[in-house]
């Protein structure tokens, strides 16, 4: 790590709960280097008070790990959740669209169906207006030849 020259390097580290302290990002440091960085460094000679109680300090990380997870959950859930509503929405869409075109189908038949009813009809009624137009029209004739006839003879 020595050398002829020094370079300023931007070393960034972390302990753990053993207080081993690993580099996170940079270069690693030798032994006596990080057993330098454990002691206490007070330049007035009178000793240092333990940093923060280990047990206390160890007890706030993990309940800030514990926070930071619950947040992590969370937001997956929450995007979980917007998914599921994404998948619901789209379902229920298809559903209403399938609805709809049956609905369509079944208007028009119900429409067809009428309309051939209607002709049906309107045949029937044409039919029976020309027989009994056709009745009239022979009754007429039978009664006008019958004169005819009562007169002639």
């Amino acid at each position: 790590m020595g050398g002829g020259g020094s370079s300023n390097r931007r070393v960034t580290f972390e302990t753990d709960e053993n207080e081993n302290i690993t580099v996170v990002k940079g270069v690693r440091l030798s032994d006596s280097v990080i057993d330098r960085m454990k002691e206490p460094s007070s330049p007035s000679g009178r000793p240092q008070q333990p940093l923060a109680n280990d047990e206390e300090l160890k007890k706030r990380i993990a309940e800030e790990l514990a926070l930071e997870r619950a947040r992590r959950d969370s937001e997956a859930q929450k995007r979980r959740l917007k998914q599921e509503q994404m998948y619901v929405r789209d379902e229920f869409g298809k559903i209403l669209e399938r609805e709809r075109i049956s609905s369509n189908e079944h208007l028009t038949r119900a429409i067809l169906r009428e309309r051939a009813a209607t002709e049906e009809e309107r045949q029937k009624a044409r039919r029976f207006v020309s027989s009994e137009t056709f009745v009239e029209v022979s009754n007429f004739l039978s009664n006008h030849v019958f004169r005819l006839v009562s007169n002639y003879w």
